[in-house]
């Protein structure tokens, strides 16, 4: 009598192994992109934070002063540590340099603060530089602000401020961040973004580069 192979004993044919490897591909060759991109939006999360903290403190200066500042220690604006982004406020950059193994030396004329080192060793350019598309400013809304910077003339001024930071650890493309207190439009080409969509509403963060969806292939 002729025994039945057991099945309990055999094992996987190779076709079988191959289709199992090739699923494998496809599931991680759809999720490791959006985890990616999941990760930089968690990222991100820190500018839009840090600059909206920052407009806050801008408009609570006004309503005390009657005039914004550049001046970061004027207006209250003190970030934790540990910040993956660089922020400008003024052309005339006296920025507040968070070097590695090294307290930061704050003045009361900072007008940025850079990187931070300590927690991000491997970013060794403290100040990325951000992109500016470009702005219209709306009318009736007092006088335009530079970018970044502040109208020297006060009541009136606006102030705008950027963030910029290496989220990817790509040497290409900065992610980047806008914010004013003026409501406006960006002019030049922002990637992922149609013509309806380029209004900068005064007090939020409008991106004008996307480190990941936006970096040339």
């Amino acid at each position: 009598m002729t025994r039945l192979p057991n099945r309990k004993n055999r094992g996987f044919t190779l076709i079988e192994l191959m289709i199992v490897v090739a699923i494998i591909g496809i599931l991680a060759a759809i999720a490791i992109p959006n985890f990616i991109k999941f990760q930089a939006r968690s990222k991100q999360g820190e500018a839009k934070a840090n600059l909206k903290a920052w407009f806050t403190s801008q408009r609570a200066y006004m309503q005390e002063k009657d005039k914004y500042s550049e001046k970061i220690r004027v207006v209250g604006f003190a970030p934790e540590r540990g910040n993956r982004y660089a922020y400008y406020f003024s052309g005339a950059e006296t920025c507040e340099e968070r070097k590695a193994g090294v307290q930061p030396t704050t003045t009361v004329n900072d007008n940025c603060i850079s990187v931070d080192q300590s927690k991000f060793p491997d970013l060794v350019d403290l100040m990325p530089d951000y992109v500016n598309p470009g702005f219209d400013w709306s009318a009736g809304t007092g006088l335009d602000p530079l970018v970044p910077g502040m109208t020297t003339t006060c009541p009136g001024c606006n102030i705008t401020g950027f963030a910029a930071g290496n989220i990817d650890n790509e040497p290409d493309g900065i992610d980047s961040f806008f914010i004013s207190t003026k409501d406006g439009a960006a002019t030049g080409t922002v990637c992922g973004l149609e013509s309806n969509e380029l209004n900068v509403i005064a007090g939020a963060p409008f991106p004008t580069h996307n480190d990941v969806d936006c970096d040339a292939p």
